[in-house]
Order: structure tokens, then C-alpha cells, then sequence
């Protein structure tokens, strides 16, 4: 191979390898993996995008203020793999929701575990599945 085209493969392979680390999928290493919280409120928003589904949860507390947790789920695939479709949570539903909370106290948490509680049996009603 001439001089000229070994530096030039060179060059390319450093390029993709240098950006290959960029494309890994991120840390979460901000989340208390050990603990569970457990949450119940009412549905404000529900997001099925990729790579992960998002639920706002509208959570009262002692003091009767509400507060937005956001618990980031697995990939829409992976959820209706579990058997949950867009039908089983809608804004506006009561929910309990177990999650890992992030460590910062923030109101957010990831990869948790939802009941509907919305009293309608056709979409899941008292059913706990995962979002992980």
C-alpha cells in the first residue's frame, strides 16, 4: 500500500474510533439504583419516544403541594414487550409508580414499575408492569 493511502485509511479508522465512544448509550450513575420510591398521583403527560418513554407524574404532598415527578422508562419496544400499550396510561389517569429516584433529590427517577389506578379494568386497572 503507498505511503499516501496507509495515512489516509489511517486517518479515517482514528476518526470513526475517536467517535464511536460518543454514540454509547449514557450512564446512570445519577440514579440511586438500590432504592425504590413509591409514588401515586395523576398522570399530566406521557411521552412514547425513543430511546425512552417519559410519564409525568402530578404528585401531592404532605403539605398538599404538587410536585412533578418525571420517571424515564425503557424504549417503546421494550414496554409493549411487557405488554403495556399507549391505551393503559392516558393524561389525566391515577397512577402508583415505583422507581429509582435520582440522587440529586430532584423530583425524577428511572426505570420503575406502574399500576394503573384508574378503575378501568380493559386498560390494565391494579396491574403492575414494568417500564425497564
Amino acid at each position: 500500500m503507498p505511503y499516501r493511502s496507509l495515512i489516509l485509511v489511517s486517518a479515517a479508522v482514528f476518526s470513526v474510533a475517536a467517535v464511536a465512544p460518543a454514540s454509547a448509550h449514557h450512564s446512570r450513575s445519577n440514579f440511586d439504583l438500590v432504592t425504590l420510591v413509591e409514588l401515586e398521583g395523576t398522570v399530566s403527560q406521557v411521552h412514547w419516544l425513543f430511546p425512552h418513554t417519559w410519564i409525568y407524574l402530578d404528585v401531592e404532598d404532605e403539605q398538599g403541594q404538587v410536585q412533578t415527578w418525571v420517571m424515564e422508562g425503557a424504549s417503546p419496544p421494550s414496554i409493549r414487550a411487557a405488554g403495556v400499550t399507549e391505551e393503559h396510561i392516558r393524561p389525566g389517569d391515577r397512577i402508583r409508580m415505583r422507581c429509582h429516584p435520582l440522587k440529586d433529590g430532584s423530583p425524577g427517577c428511572v426505570s420503575g414499575f406502574v399500576t394503573p389506578m384508574h378503575g378501568d379494568t380493559a386498560r390494565g386497572h391494579g396491574v403492575e408492569r414494568a417500564w425497564n
